[in-house]
This record gives structure tokens, C-alpha cells and sequence, in this order.
């Protein structure tokens, strides 16, 4: 009850104080009250903020210095650390009700209200001779002249006028000579007083030791300084300064032969300095190359190394400038100790000033050789033993190397090309953009330019690094996600080459950054290349198409491709046009291929070109006719990009050549050989063993050819190829496996260009093969019915000539001669016809048998040239007549 009559008594004293009311009874005092009791009541304070009141403190210091009232910033300063003296929990809510209550304390408070910060300093009285009586002093200037403030003014005037006499009044006061012949006294610098110093500074300055003098020769006479001369003025000229015993003249040093040195031959001398000049030549050049920025990314890091050997370089100098200096230092000032100094701590520049000098200014290859001739650098330095040298040279070349290989990395590691890197090696095709040329047209490795301007240690790996980065980008269109997989290392440093302590020292550099480049090249190539094939055999159905080739283009199945073979031969044979309707044709051989689970109908097309329609109702039965058709097989782009658009093209015509070989074998077993017992009883023809010795030998030698390539041939191609397709490294090494199998496979097939006239001499023998099915379809077809008519009309008068030796009475004399004659006319014609016949059979056998032998003499020669076992084995097949076939 206490604390709330004890807050009831504060708050009327509040009211009071504030509103000053005129008495408490009345209503608007009440009103006040309550107010303030349910503003207390609904609001819960906390304590000060101790901090915030500091912050708040500093901040009205910054605006006092701001606003140029010093004064009161120092005011409160000092007030502030009185107060600190005196600690207590109630500062901070007093000083925080202080700041509340505060209003424009910038503008409105004043210094003489509070007491003064600095006693005040008695006045010094006022002398007569400081005062200008004659009133010149600011006789020139107009500053009794009237002056307009109000034109041309403005509030931007007024606060450019106030921030500028601000500044007038905290800058020291000084007397400003326009004069530039003003000399300065000598009494403003010197008060007399240490003459020996200001006689050793003159000393100092030789440069400036008068007029030289002539000897009697007319040549200037030498001067003489002091060898701590000579050393600074060598030190100047090492650390790139301006100096007056040197000369810097064209890209060279020149000594000023007019300075010698006391008991010091001037050969001596002269020796000395040409060496030190030599150096200072060599160092100019790194300093300016130093001085022109670098554009590109791994010269920049070199220009940064360069500049780290200098600034060591330069640090040496400042010691040994140090040495020489001190007046506690019991060094010994020697400029042939100083000589042998530089020469050991600047050995390392110089390698890298011959270096630069190698470079071709804004050359194209010059960035490209820097890192050639550092790398070379390095091998040398490491060959003559200098370890020191060779170590922090291999630490630069490292750096250089690292950021060089930044292109590399991100091409290795994404598969993308960097804008930036300028001449990469890998340039990709902007215009191509179909995902089955992704592998070959989508990005070249510039074999011709550019990859001969990289870095030598690169160029033997560059395939791998080419092969790498394209399988990433195989894989990053493939969508496979690399989360699960081991992280690769894509960097390299000179730890990792050169372990320290270990025994990597004695072997060549050369040796150990290839073989650890290498490896981590080899090791991506590796993980890249496993991922992808893994997609390719599991994702993709590499081995699912190949299989569907196999049974599309190399006739694996024949109970597929039966049907298919006897719709196109017979309406060959009916002379129909629809053989080559690529429509029907392409429906015929997706609703025959659709039972198999590993091909696809839809991606399957039969092609013929557009002449084939024109010429379907030619007369032409040549198995050529055959190569208008084609099977197109639509494989996915993954695959596509492995089995390429020209091994599809061996495919199609190994295809088409097995089909020819079944249509001859079609035509021969189709046009069986056909007699009549009485006709050729009548003619007494024996001729028709060579008819029946044509048609086998003919169907042997077609079975053994199309047995020797399916059964023989493509069989154990395709499992080579098998093989060599699972024990690829790369995508690239699968498709090298691949088109060795398409040209092995068309060599042996007899379709490649070198063995041209061997298939040439097939495809005779299979138009021979129609042409004698045709022979047999002239005698036996069309011509049938009346070879059987004149049978039957001999048999007829065979019959009545028996029978007029029993039945004379009914024997007409002129129904003989009318059978007679008609059986002397169609004598003659089947007579005719037959001789034709044998003619014709003859002729094709002669030939026959001249284009196997042909064939048989061939396969052995190229068998013996090129070693291909299988022309032996086949050329061992088509020697049947030696074993008494005929």
C-alpha cells in the first residue's frame, strides 16, 4: 500500500510539474490521472540501455565537430570521463532522460553557460611594432570595397561558403609566393649550429662537385669518390632508381667512365661495374615487364610470381642498405663483397629476365611459350643441381600451371568450355545441334593450331582430356546424376609431384609431371568413361540394337525374313510394280519383325529411291534390281553416336548382297526341271544331264557362298565384336571396335573396294543363276503345252501304223499323210528349239565355270597378300570339282 500511495504522490507531482494545473479536484486534472495510470499500467518499462546511451553520446559528439562546434564536443568529452570517475547504476537512465529532454543542443547550447573546459590563458599584451601603422599590408587587396550578397547566391553558396571558411579556420595560416623564382633563405633551414653535418651532406653529393677538369690530353679529368658512394649508387641502379654513375641508354647500362675510386685500378673498377650494370640490365627488364598489366589469366599469375622474386630481391637490398647505414654496424663497406652478394641473390632473376627477353611482345604463342620456357627452366635448373632455384621455380611454374589448367579442369569436370580460357585447344560447333552427331560434330580437338600452341607436356595427353570432357557432356544430356559417385581430383600441385623429403627429387621433372598429369588425366578418363558405357549397356540398349541388327541386316533369323524374301521375288517375278513400294515394303517388314522383343516396328523403314517406281515394270531379271531396296533402322542417339551413319551403310549393303544371293537360290529351286517321258523318248534326247549337272552345281555353290558368310563369316565377326565392345575403354574405342567389325566384316564379304572385281564376279554368276532359271522356264513353261501336243500327235500315229496290221478295212490313206506331215513340222521346230536350248545351256555353263575358277585363283592371291583366313576356307569350298564333281 506504501509503494502504491508513494506512486500515486509522484504522479500528482508530475502532473503538476508538466501540466501545472490550477487545482486537483477539478476534471481535467482527473482526466490527467487516469491517463497516466493506464499509460503506466500498459506499458511495462525496462532498464536503460546502457550501450544505446554511449552510442547515443558518441553520435552527439560527431554532430558537434560536424556542425564546427568544437567546443561543445570537447565540452561534453571531458564531462563524460569526470563522469566515468564516478560510478553508479542510475548513469545510464539519467543520461538517457538528459538526451530525452534535449532540444537542438547543437544550436541552442552555449560554452559559457557551463564551465569553461581550459583555463583561460593570459593574454599576451599587444605590441606596437605588430601592429602595421602604415596601413600597407592590405593596401592591394579590395577588401574596403562593398560587397552584393545578394547576387548570384544561393543555399548551396551559402554552404559551400560555410564548409570552405570551416576549413579556412583548421588549416594553419601560411604565406603563399606566387614567385617561382622565390629562393628560400638558407637561415629558414640551418641555424648555424651543426656545420659538419651540412659539410658531410654536400660532400655527399658528388654529382654536384662544380666543373670537371681537363687533363692536358683535352679529356675530362677523373673524380675521385668514396667506395659507400659507389655501393649506394649500385644499389639505386639495382632497385630501379635514377642514378648518376650509371647510364640507362636503349634497353642497356652505360657507367660514367669519369668516376674512379682510390687505390683501386680503374680496369678493376670498370670490371666491377660493367658486371653490377649487367645485372641492373636484366632486373630493368623484369621491372618492366612488371609494369605492363597481363590480359591473360596463368601470364597474370606469372607476372605475380615475378613480382614476389623482386620484392624479395628489393628487401635484400634495403638490409644490406640498413648494414651500411647504422652506426652500430661493423660491416665492412666492400662493393666486390656487395658484387658477390647480388650475384647469389639475384641468380634466380636473371633466369627469369632471360626468360622474358625469350617472349615476343603481344605475341599470340607467347603466353603459351612463357609456360614452355619456364617448364624448361625448371629441367634445367633441376639437371645442374641447384635445388634452392629449382624448387621455388617449380613452385612458380606450378602456380602458372594451376591456373592454366582451370579451362581444363572445368572441361574435364562439366564438360563445358570456358569463354575466358582464349585459345583452347577444344572448340565446339555452334551449328550443329543433333543429338546423334553429339560424339563426333559437336566438338573438334584443333589438332592443326592450336593444340600446337599449348604447352608440349599437354599435347600427348590431349586426347584423353578431349575424350573426357565430351563424355561429360554425353552424360550431362544423358540426365545422369553423379551424387552417388566417388568425387574426383581434378587438381594438381607441387606437393603431390614433388613430396618434400622424399626421393621424387632424383628423377626428372619432366618424368614426374607427366606420369602425375597423366595419371589424373587417366584417372578421370577412367571413372567418365565407366560411367557412360554403364549408361550405354544398362539405360541406352546398346546391346539390344546390336542384336536387332543382327537379325535386320545380317539375316540371323530366317524364318523372319522368309517371308519377306518370297513377297518381293514373286511380284519380281509376276513383273508387278509393288516390289518396290517403299509403303508396302516397310508394313510388310514391321508387322514381320514385331514378334521379336528387342526390335522396335515403328523405328523400322524400308527406302527406295524414287527412279525404282519408274523402271518397276523394266525387263531387267538381274538380282542388281535388288539394291533399290534398303532397310533403315532408327537407332536411339546414344547408339547412333557409336554405330555412325556409314557403318549403317555397310549394313545395308551386306543386307542387300545376301538378299541377292537368295534370289538367285529362289529362282533356281522355284523353276524346278520339268520332262516328258514320251516327248523326249520321240526326241531321244540325252542332253538333259547337263541340265540337271547346271542346276546343282549352281545351288552348291550358292549354299556353300551363303552359308560361308552367315555361318562362318558374320558369326564370328559378331562375337569378336562382342568382346571387343565389353573390353572398351572408352566411347571412342567403341566405336573404333566397331567399325573394325564393319570393314572386317565387308572385306570378307568380298564388298570392300579392293576386292571389287571378286564381286563383281558374284553377281555374274547370280544373273546367271535367273538366266538359266529363265532357260528352263522357256522350255518347260510357255513352250509346254506344245511339246505335249506334238507327243500326243506322235503317239496317235505310232498307234494307227500298229494298228493297220490288225485293222485294214478301217485304214484311210490320207489321214496318214496328214498326220505325217504334221508330225514332220513340229519335228523340226522342237528340233530347232532344242538345239537353241543346249546352245544356250553350254554357253552359261562354259561361264560359270570360268568365273568360279576366277573366283577360286583370287581368293588366293588376296588370301596370300592380306592373310585372311576365311577367303582361304572359302576358296577351299568352291574347289569341288577336284573332288570329282562335275
Amino acid at each position: 500500500m506504501a509503494v502504491a500511495a508513494s506512486v500515486s504522490a509522484l504522479t500528482d507531482e508530475l502532473i503538476t510539474a508538466v501540466a501545472k494545473p490550477d487545482r486537483k479536484d477539478t476534471p481535467h486534472f482527473r482526466n490527467l490521472r487516469r491517463r497516466v495510470e493506464d499509460t503506466f499500467k500498459s506499458h511495462a518499462y525496462a532498464r536503460t540501455d546502457q550501450f544505446a546511451v554511449a552510442n547515443q553520446l558518441e553520435g552527439l559528439q560527431e554532430k558537434f565537430q560536424v556542425l564546427c562546434r568544437d567546443e561543445l564536443a570537447d565540452a561534453l568529452r571531458i564531462r563524460l570521463t569526470e563522469l566515468h570517475e564516478h560510478q553508479s547504476s542510475w548513469f545510464p537512465e539519467i543520461l538517457s532522460l538528459l538526451l530525452q529532454l534535449a532540444d537542438r543542443p547543437a544550436q541552442q547550447s552555449k560554452v559559457e553557460w557551463v564551465t569553461a573546459v581550459k583555463p583561460s590563458e593570459e593574454a599576451k599584451p599587444l605590441i606596437w611594432t605588430e601592429l602595421d601603422a602604415v596601413g600597407s599590408a592590405y593596401c592591394d587587396e579590395d577588401i574596403w570595397e562593398n560587397v552584393d550578397f545578394g547576387a548570384d547566391s544561393s543555399d548551396e553558396d551559402i554552404v559551400s561558403v560555410s564548409t570552405d571558411s570551416y576549413h579556412a579556420r583548421n588549416q594553419p595560416e601560411a604565406s603563399i609566393d606566387t614567385d617561382e623564382d622565390y629562393m628560400i633563405p638558407d637561415e629558414v633551414f640551418t641555424s648555424g649550429e651543426n656545420d659538419e653535418l651540412i659539410d658531410s651532406i654536400a660532400k655527399a653529393q658528388f654529382w654536384n662537385d662544380g666543373e670537371s677538369s681537363v687533363t692536358d690530353q683535352g679529356k675530362p679529368a677523373s673524380r675521385v669518390i668514396t667506395e659507400l658512394q659507389v655501393v649506394r649508387e649500385t644499389i639505386f641502379l639495382l632497385q630501379g632508381l635514377p642514378t648518376s654513375l650509371f647510364w640507362r641508354l636503349d634497353g642497356s647500362v652505360e657507367i660514367d667512365r669519369r668516376y674512379t675510386i682510390t687505390n683501386l685500378s680503374n680496369e678493376t673498377f670498370l670490371s666491377l661495374l660493367r658486371s653490377l650494370s649487367l645485372t641492373g640490365a636484366k632486373l630493368d627488364v623484369l621491372r618492366q615487364f612488371c609494369s605492363v598489366p597481363q590480359k591473360i589469366p596463368y601470364m597474370q599469375t606469372f607476372h605475380r610470381g615475378v613480382e614476389d622474386f623482386l620484392s624479395k630481391f628489393d628487401t635484400f637490398l634495403s638490409n644490406v642498405q640498413l648494414q651500411y647505414l647504422s652506426r652500430v654496424s661493423t660491416v665492412s663497406i666492400s662493393l666486390l663483397q656487395l658484387s658477390e652478394d647480388v650475384r647469389r641473390e639475384s641468380r634466380l632473376l636473371l633466369m627469369l629476365s632471360d626468360l622474358v627477353s625469350s617472349l615476343t611482345p603481344n605475341g599470340l604463342n607467347s603466353a603459351v611459350r612463357c609456360l614452355d620456357l619456364l617448364y624448361d627452366l625448371v629441367c634445367l635448373t633441376q639437371a645442374t643441381g641447384d635445388d634452392d632455384a629449382f624448387v621455388a621455380l617449380a613452385e612458380l611454374f606450378f602456380s602458372c600451371f594451376e591456373t592454366y589448367a582451370r579451362p581444363i579442369r572445368l572441361w574435364m569436370e562439366t564438360g563445358q568450355l570456358d569463354s575466358s580460357a582464349g585459345e583452347f585447344f577444344i572448340s565446339k560447333d555452334q551449328s550443329d545441334s543433333d543429338l546423334r552427331t553429339l560424339w563426333h560434330d559437336w566438338y573438334t580437338l584443333d589438332q592443326t593450331s592450336r593444340l600446337l600452341n599449348a604447352p608440349k607436356f599437354i599435347q600427348s595427353i590431349a586426347h584423353k582430356i578431349f575424350i573426357t570432357g565430351k563424355s561429360m557432356v554425353f552424360l550431362r544430356h544423358l540426365n545422369t546424376s553423379e551424387k552417388d559417385e566417388t568425387p574426383r581430383k581434378v587438381s594438381l600441385t607441387f606437393e603431390e609431384v614433388l613430396p618434400p623429403g622424399s626421393a621424387s627429387f632424383c628423377l626428372p621433372f619432366s618424368v614426374l609431371l607427366e606420369s602425375a598429369f597423366g595419371r589424373l588425366v587417366d584417372d578421370n578418363h577412367s571413372y567418365t568413361s565407366a560411367l557412360l558405357r554403364r549408361e550405354l549397356d544398362q539405360q541406352c540398349g546398346l546391346w539390344t540394337s546390336i542384336q536387332a541388327l543382327e537379325h535386320i541386316y545380317l539375316s540371323k533369323d530366317m524364318s523372319i525374313f522368309g517371308p519377306i524374301d518370297s513377297k518381293i521375288f514373286d511380284l519380281i517375278d509376276k513383273g508387278k510394280g509393288a516390289w518396290s513400294d517403299r509403303f508396302l515394303l516397310t508394313e510388310l517388314a514391321q508387322s514381320a519383325f514385331s514378334p521379336l522383343p528387342f526390335i522396335d516396328p515403328s523405328r523400322l523403314i524400308v527406302r527406295t529411291p524414287k527412279e525404282a517406281l519408274s523402271n518397276a515394270n523394266s525387263r531387267s531379271r538381274s538380282v542388281k534390281m535388288l539394291n533399290a531396296i534398303s532397310f533403315d533402322y532408327i537407332l536411339p542417339w546414344p547408339v547412333a553416336n557409336i554405330i555412325t551413319k556409314d557403318t549403317i551403310r555397310g549394313y545395308q549393303c551386306i543386307s542387300t548382297f545376301f538378299m541377292q544371293i537368295r534370289r538367285a537360290k529362289q529362282t533356281i529351286i522355284k523353276q524346278r526341271l520339268q520332262h516328258n517321258t514320251q516327248y523326249d523318248k520321240i526326241q531321244d534326247s540325252r542332253n538333259n544331264t547337263l541340265s540337271y549337272a547346271l542346276r546343282h552345281n549352281m545351288l552348291w555353290f550358292l549354299n556353300t557362298l551363303y552359308s560361308h558368310m552367315t555361318d562362318f563369316v558374320v558369326s564370328t565377326a559378331t562375337e569378336s565384336l562382342r568382346k571387343s565392345l565389353s573390353a572398351s575403354a572408352d566411347v571412342d574405342a567403341m566405336i573404333d571396335a566397331h567399325r573394325s567389325f564393319m570393314h572386317s566384316l565387308e572385306e570378307q564379304c568380298l564388298l570392300s573396294t579392293n576386292l571389287h572385281p571378286l564381286h563383281q564376279a558374284i553377281i555374274t554368276i547370280l544373273d546367271l543363276c535367273i538366266s538359266f532359271a529363265d532357260a528352263q522356264t522357256a522350255r518347260y513353261g510357255d513352250n509346254h503345252l506344245d511339246h505335249a501336243r506334238t507327243a500326243n500327235k506322235t503317239a496317235k500315229v505310232l498307234h494307227r501304223k500298229n494298228a493297220q496290221s490288225y485293222d485294214l478295212d478301217n485304214y484311210d490313206p490320207s489321214d496318214e499323210d496328214a498326220d505325217d506331215s504334221d508330225l514332220d513340222e513340229n519335228n523340226l521346230d522342237a528340233s530347232f528349239h532344242e538345239t537353241h536350248y543346249l546352245q544356250r545351256l553350254r554357253d552359261i555353263k562354259d561361264q560359270f565355270d570360268r568365273l568360279v575358277a576366277f573366283m577360286v585363283a583370287g581368293l588366293r592371291g588376296v588370301g596370300r597378300v592380306d592373310g585372311q583366313l576365311s577367303w582361304e576356307i572359302l576358296a577351299e569350298k568352291l574347289e569341288w570339282r577336284k573332288a570329282g564333281g562335275q
